[in-house]
């Protein structure tokens, strides 16, 4: 009788048996920088390895063991070692160029681990996933070795010139995250500045993360861009949120500013009943995505005459936007899609935050921006033309809704 407890055996493809092409591979990788680092030797020395030279400017002298880890897997290499005189006559170490000093894990190594990391995997799993590709060779010290040429490439980035940005739109919003501050697990908020530009792509232009959405805060984000050299957009879509409108209306006080109509959806929703959400949603639907100008304006009115009898405090949420709501009516019809929400940055606040479900906290506050920055940088998130580019030469017509 077959004994129940037996083990089952190992899956093929889960086991790591001898592969000679892998064996291969490594090897001719192994062949080839080593034979690298001898050409830079020579050169170096100007003679051959066993080769005479009165004029010489120095000396091997032995070899040492390194180990370097790439996307070919972990290869051992010896190193040759050399002495060289210097222009003021003394002997020094020959340091080299291909493989620098402390140099385990190739650029690529470093950039497939960072991915990794950015894609929502944390430390402990980066390890045990890529430690059988780097033999072991992936340590806690090399993940933070990863993260922090992320972090220095974040900076340069949020130090970068806009003078040149071409920019016509700006589409503003923040998002909320978890994070340690001080040892204690609090939220801040990362305020998000995409801009659109005059040929319709659109460029994330900043990343900071704030104690919360206030005046200051925003403020202090748009002088940052300000101080790079933004121009003064042509636009400006925003979530409503007051902080924010109050920053934008002391920097720019006269270019026009579309509120999200998403973001007014719900603000409607939360001053209603909810056996009143399902009717109040279907008549702003209707009224937001009427075909035109004219359809826009008559169901506003009949909107705000209905609402005002049924649940005041609805009406008056939508009477609070303004003709603000209502500023994608300016434009073609072809942009409408793309100017009534700020949908662009929301998008990335859903990637963002999937990503970060694998993490309990974000380590600190920087973190959090550099992260969100990482989706874009390692190409994990695409950026389009927003819809209607084609159209964004034409200027904006005069609206006035009460007509």
């Amino acid at each position: 009788m077959r004994n129940a407890t037996t083990a089952a055996p190992a899956l093929p493809h889960l086991t790591e048996p001898f592969d000679a092409l892998e064996e291969a591979f490594r090897l001719g990788v192994r062949s080839y920088l080593q034979e690298l680092l001898e050409l830079e030797v020579t050169e170096a020395l100007g003679r051959l390895r066993h080769g005479r030279q009165p004029d010489a400017k120095g000396y091997r002298h032995g070899r040492r063991e390194r180990t370097l880890v790439g996307r070919f897997g972990r290869v051992t290499l010896d190193v040759p070692r050399a002495r060289l005189q210097g222009e003021d006559g003394r002997m020094c170490e020959h340091r080299s160029a291909l493989l620098p000093r402390y140099r385990r894990l190739t650029v690529a190594a470093l950039s497939l681990i960072a991915s990794a990391y950015l894609a929502g995997v944390n430390t402990r799993r980066v390890r045990r996933a890529l430690g059988a590709l780097f033999g072991g060779a992936v340590s806690k010290d090399s993940v933070s070795r990863a993260w922090r040429q992320v972090q220095t490439d974040f900076e340069a980035w949020n130090r970068r010139p806009l003078a040149d940005e071409p920019i016509v739109r700006l589409i503003l919003d923040g998002t909320v995250v978890r994070l340690r501050l001080d040892r204690k697990a609090t939220t801040m908020s990362v305020l998000v500045v995409m801009g659109v530009r005059a040929d319709g792509q659109k460029v994330l232009l900043a990343l900071q993360t704030m104690a919360g959405e206030s005046q200051a805060a925003w403020r202090e984000v748009l002088d940052d861009l300000v101080g790079r050299g933004l121009r003064v957009p042509q636009l400006l879509i925003i979530d409503g949120g007051k902080g924010l409108e109050a920053a934008l209306a002391g920097l720019w006080p006269s270019v026009p500013v579309q509120r999200c109509t998403v973001h007014k959806h719900r603000n409607l929703l939360a001053h209603a009943p909810r056996k009143l959400h399902a009717e109040i949603g279907a008549d702003y639907t209707d009224m937001i995505y009427a075909k035109t100008v004219a359809e826009v304006k008559a169901k506003r009115r009949a909107f705000l005459r209905k609402w005002k009898l049924k649940c005041r405090a609805v009406a008056d949420s939508l009477e609070e936007a303004g003709d603000r709501l209502f500023t994608f009516l300016r434009y073609p019809e072809t942009q409408w899609r793309s100017i009534r929400t700020t949908n662009a940055i929301e998008r990335l606040h859903e990637e963002f935050k999937r990503r970060i479900k694998t993490q309990c906290l974000l380590p600190c506050a920087q973190s959090a921006s550099m992260l969100f920055w990482g989706l874009l940088a390692s190409g994990q998130i695409a950026l389009r033309k927003v819809d209607g580019w084609q159209s964004l030469a034409q200027p904006p017509a005069p609206l006035d809704l009460a007509a």
